[in-house]
């Protein structure tokens, strides 16, 4: 059996190749042996799958391991986001809850992600208990498991986790703000989970995407420019649109566009975030980002004396501090973004819904809210290439970068480095490049920030030409 290794954000393989019944058997039956190591009582998981392939035979084959162990399973009884298992996990008091999903990858890849107690990714230490404990072979023979006889012995017990998640929403928003403000909204599942309870708290809502398609119409579910063309042309073309949400997946991850159905990036869409919370709502808290992140951000927060602190790439180590600290936003450039009053779990509809309620409370356009960012921080525009590479090459560009080879970019002179995760070269005081190997994908991200988007993109251009990819 092939070594079971967990990446950024859960273990993900090919369907059919090595993500199978047997490999999910093995995850599960570690994740139970930690639990049971781990917690003296009342021990249960909670469980369920988004749109991918063969997402409830998965779901099955982990719960019929679980009940094997002697731990309670609380299955969902539909098509969930991640956020909602999060959530499960902390209102159900689970020791553990599992998401089969993917999330963004592309549709021939399925996953496995932990989330702890407290509603948020299980934390890194915690990760690798469960990896020590993953078999050589699958343990259970799971066609003596029943579950129909585990659900009469009420060792799994079925649950509406979006009746859940949509209270807790209805509870925290002002959603008839957003629905009575006039300002027409679209949203684009991308094929993805988030669809059906958008479906069901705005029916009204443009939709786009919005059908069950665990192909994903051949498209990988990640909510970035290059992904949502037509999304964009949708609300342009409709002229109408105040704004756009898009997720991925699992739907914990935010794209967003404007009237114009011009993208705004995670950057802004924080920036954003940041000044409604703090600025009009007078809240307070740290403020928590990934390396990758603009430090716009971060000056930001020391313009208005919050506390803040840059991690390393990978939502559970921003997770960690909302756990154990007053946060009040943390965020990474992927468009994974969690807020206080909130679980400690990146949610892209949490995200958006905030977003639609600042503009209809403030009665301005995204273009104006951003112009008003613009005015504390400066204009700026981001971009980001995706490179897929043969492994040696990849691995030489890492090494080059690790031994610092790199002075320039072309034109663009390295000031210095910060290397809290990867290689972000500061160019200047509104320039800058990051190289990194992708955590979840045989890729190598080029990240860079100019004040133009042709800015932005002609670092990226150096970037290529000095490191020698065409």
């Amino acid at each position: 059996m092939s070594k079971i290794k967990f990446g950024t954000d859960g273990w993900r393989a090919i369907i059919a190749d090595e993500f199978t019944v047997e490999n999910v058997a093995r995850i599960t039956y570690a994740t139970g042996e930690w639990v049971k190591q781990n917690f003296n009582e009342n021990l249960s998981v909670v469980i369920g799958h988004d749109c991918r392939f063969a997402g409830d035979l998965f779901m099955k084959t982990a719960s019929k391991v679980l009940v094997s162990q002697g731990i309670k399973v609380y299955q969902a009884n539909s098509i969930i986001t991640t956020p909602m298992i999060s959530l499960g996990a902390k209102e159900l008091n689970a020791c553990v809850g599992i998401v089969l999903t993917a999330s963004h990858n592309p549709p021939s890849y399925n996953g496995f992600k932990l989330k702890g107690y407290y509603g948020g990714p299980l934390t890194s230490d915690k990760i690798a208990e469960v990896e020590q404990l993953i078999p050589d072979e699958n343990k259970i023979d799971l066609s003596t498991v029943q579950l129909s006889e585990m659900e009469q012995k009420g060792l799994i017990e079925s649950v509406d986790l979006e009746e859940m998640y949509m209270e807790k929403i209805k509870s925290s928003f002002d959603l008839d703000a957003i629905k009575n403000s006039g300002l027409k909204f679209a949203y684009d599942s991308m094929y993805g989970a988030g669809q059906f309870v958008m479906h069901k708290l705005f029916p009204d809502m443009s939709f786009l995407h919005c059908e069950y398609n665990p192909s994903f119409n051949g498209q990988a579910p990640e909510p970035i420019a290059k992904n949502l063309m037509p999304f964009s042309n949708f609300i342009a073309d409709d002229g109408g649109i105040a704004a756009g949400l898009a997720t991925d997946g699992d739907a914990d991850r935010i794209g967003l566009f404007n009237e114009k159905g011009e993208f705004v990036d995670s950057h802004h869409i924080l920036l954003l975030l940041l000044l409604y919370l703090h600025k009009y709502k007078s809240m307070n808290g740290k403020v928590v980002v990934a390396a990758s992140t603009t430090p716009r951000v971060v000056k930001l927060a020391e313009k208005w004396g919050l506390e803040h602190d840059t991690v390393q790439i990978g939502f559970k180590h921003i997770a960690q501090q909302m756990i154990n600290e007053d946060v009040l936003i943390g965020g990474e450039e992927s468009g994974g973004i969690a807020i206080k009053g909130h679980i400690p779990e990146r949610d892209g509809i949490w995200m958006g819904l905030v977003i639609f309620e600042y503009m209809a409370k403030s009665g301005k356009s995204l273009s104006s809210l951003i112009e008003e960012i613009y005015e504390l921080v400066g204009e700026f525009k981001y971009w980001r290439d995706d490179l897929h590479l043969d492994e040696n090459l990849k691995l030489d560009i890492v090494e080059k970068c690790k031994a610092n080879a790199f002075n320039s970019f072309g034109k663009y002179n390295v000031q210095y480095v910060d290397t809290t995760d990867g290689y972000k070269f500061i160019l200047s005081d509104d320039e800058w490049l990051m190289i990194r190997p992708s955590g979840t994908e045989p890729v190598l991200r080029c990240y860079a920030e100019g004040k133009t988007l042709e800015n932005a993109k002609d670092i990226l251009a150096a970037c290529k030409s000095t490191i020698g990819v065409v």
